[in-house]
């Protein structure tokens, strides 16, 4: 599992508008054209630098175009309370959506129609990334990226969009059917969750006082930041992601 000449594999959990703890962990990791980044989605919402993130993720997918974006329920939300498609926008703004509102100049007290109000101080860019760039998984060897998870005994393509974004203790209980590693966020954990079942957990809960995680799949190394802190810690995983496959 040493790095190859193709550049690493790279997996980086849920960050909720946590932009600090974000650009740290990204200067840390050292990353160079030939890495290959995927984001597991959960950009928006719950912290307070929310548009300032996807600046950054615009940024960054500029920089490195081979970087893939996975949607979140967050952005699906969001999505859904522009009228822009997507589930669940009625709870929005309680799910952590009023510190997004906050970072696009919105006040979500304020009166008035509040999705009017978002679609107006938005740019056109934010909602490409939105509603362009962001998949709902992607493979690539042994493993399979998604957000939440995948309702067991059904094929990767065949999953509903809703459980790819949503599911949770369906996902968690039971061994699912697909040939890859499912590596996904989602369910924050005190840390990376490996499992013997084809799993691994990415969300720890950076937004709540944990740490923002990236884990570097081809060599087996997890970068961590805490909220707050400015050094990114690195150890070696490289039993853990073995044992998870």
């Amino acid at each position: 599992m040493s790095p190859s000449a193709g550049g690493r594999l790279l997996c980086i959990g849920d960050i909720h508008g946590c932009l600090l703890e974000l650009g740290r962990l990204l200067d840390g990791l050292g990353l160079t054209a030939a890495d290959r980044l995927v984001f597991l989605g959960d950009y928006i919402d719950r912290g307070d630098a929310s548009s300032q993130t996807i600046d950054l993720l615009v940024e960054l997918k500029t920089a490195l175009p081979r970087t893939v974006f996975l949607r979140g329920n967050h952005e699906e939300m969001l999505l859904d309370f522009l009228g822009l498609g997507g589930t669940h926008g009625s709870i929005f703004v309680r799910a952590g959506g009023a510190a997004t509102l906050m970072s696009y100049g919105v006040d979500s007290n304020a009166r008035g129609d509040l999705d009017e109000e978002l679609r107006r101080r938005i740019s056109e860019e934010h909602l490409a990334f939105f509603r362009e760039d962001l998949v709902l998984s992607h493979t690539e060897g042994p493993w399979a990226f998604v957000h939440a998870g995948v309702r067991p005994g059904i094929a990767l393509g065949d999953q509903l969009a809703d459980d790819l974004l949503w599911i949770r203790e369906e996902f968690l209980a039971v061994e699912h059917s697909l040939p890859q590693t499912v590596v996904f966020g989602h369910t924050p954990q005190h840390d990376v969750q490996f499992s013997s079942r084809r799993r691994i957990g990415m969300d720890t809960g950076c937004v709540y006082g944990g740490c923002l995680s990236a884990l570097d799949l081809t060599g087996g190394l997890l970068h961590q930041v805490k909220r707050g802190a400015r050094e990114v810690t690195v150890r070696d995983v490289r039993e853990e992601v073995g044992s998870s496959r």
